[in-house]
């Protein structure tokens, strides 16, 4: 029997935000995007069966910290549960690392595939690894970075500009210019960067 998975539409500073979850714990997180819309289609794109719902008191901790994390407030995720769904062992593994990561503190793909053990030529899968993380901000892909000072990819709303920007909440400073974001094929939505 398929797992249920509930959903919750909120607004931050920075656009409208889609939580979903299951008894396991959080299953997805949609970063802002400009509308409502926009969000409620990205978590269903994902959990077509998902059932819009109020979130219990665990839940909407979690939103709650989501919304003051937008509004620039100092906010850890790491012990918020999760449900990665399946996931190769080299992703769960990247995942746990990266989970690791403190409000402010990158490190870079490179970096990520060396602390498990890997190769440099790891470095493309930490980056795949990323890109298909299911649960953005509590799995803090943002603060995994290109080599040499780059921001590298990020598949939110508005690409590595809105990575930027959540870095600059964390205080990070970034140098490099974010790398132009191209539109997903099939995407009517413009990707403008987090709108705070």
């Amino acid at each position: 029997m398929a797992t249920r998975t509930d959903y919750y539409l909120f607004q931050t500073a920075a656009g409208f935000a889609a939580l979903g979850w299951n008894d396991a714990g959080i299953a997805a997180l949609r970063l802002p995007a400009a509308t409502a819309f926009a969000a409620d289609q990205a978590l269903i794109r994902r959990f077509p069966e998902a059932q819009p719902s109020e979130p219990p008191p665990h839940i909407r901790a979690v939103v709650d910290a989501v919304v003051r994390y937008f509004a620039g407030d100092r906010v850890e995720f790491g012990e918020v549960p999760v449900d990665m769904g399946q996931q190769t062992p080299f992703f769960q593994q990247v995942y746990a690392l990266v989970r690791t990561l403190g409000w402010g503190e990158t490190t870079t793909y490179g970096a990520v595939a060396k602390a498990l053990g890997a190769g440099p030529e790891f470095a493309r899968d930490v980056g795949q690894a990323m890109a298909a993380n299911p649960v953005p901000l509590i799995v803090p892909c943002h603060r995994v970075t290109g080599a040499g000072g780059k921001i590298g990819g990020f598949s939110a709303p508005g690409g590595s500009i809105s990575k930027a920007r959540m870095l600059e909440l964390e205080g990070v400073a970034i140098d490099a210019a974010p790398a132009p974001r191209r539109k997903a094929a099939g995407s009517d939505e413009a990707q403008a960067g987090f709108d705070f």
